[in-house]
């Protein structure tokens, strides 16, 4: 590969940190055709990046970038395809449904992921990353949290306007 092509493809790897929040270190290495295809197909519906990459090359586009993904080094030998998401969960839950199938031969293996500014190691993380919850959805359960008390206090004041309307109404009714 020529100078000016590792550059482009490094150019390449730093937009995409920059674009998508998170990322997950992965061996898709042994999986035929067939399945790198369904692969990528359910990457592509849930808006997952698939690339894969030269180790070095990754390693200078993270270098790069500014932050320091140092800790992610040591992890980048063998085969490697990245997994970017805007989405922390998404990546693990594709991993998760494709280790299920037994003709994935156990593939993708999680390496690490980087999700929510953390550092995640090994397969023994691929359970914790899926029932991480994004940002937008905690804020979500969060609202929704401190809603529930002020609806509560509004339906007692309003029913209990109701109720005193009734009672003065009955003691005027009564004389």
């Amino acid at each position: 590969m020529k100078k000016e092509d590792k550059s482009k493809v490094i150019s390449q790897l730093k937009d995409a940190l920059g674009q998508y929040s998170h990322f997950y270190v992965t061996d898709t290495s042994g999986l035929n055709a067939e399945r790198t295809y369904v692969l990528r197909k359910n990457c592509f519906q849930q808006d997952v990046k698939l690339v894969v990459v030269k180790n070095t090359l990754f390693q200078k586009a993270l270098e790069a970038t500014g932050t320091d993904y140092t800790p992610l080094f040591d992890i980048l030998k063998g085969s490697t395809s990245i997994m970017f998401s805007n989405n922390s969960n998404a990546p693990a839950s594709l991993i998760k449904q494709m280790k299920k199938d037994k003709a994935n031969n156990d593939k993708p293996v999680l390496k690490a992921a980087y999700v929510q500014e953390c550092f995640y190691f090994g397969e023994d993380q691929l359970d914790a990353l899926v029932s991480l919850k994004s940002k937008e959805q905690l804020l979500g359960e969060i609202i929704g949290m401190l809603q529930s008390p002020m609806q509560n206090v509004i339906s007692a004041l309003q029913s209990g306007g109701n109720t005193i309307q009734g009672v003065l109404k009955t003691l005027g009714e009564k004389e």
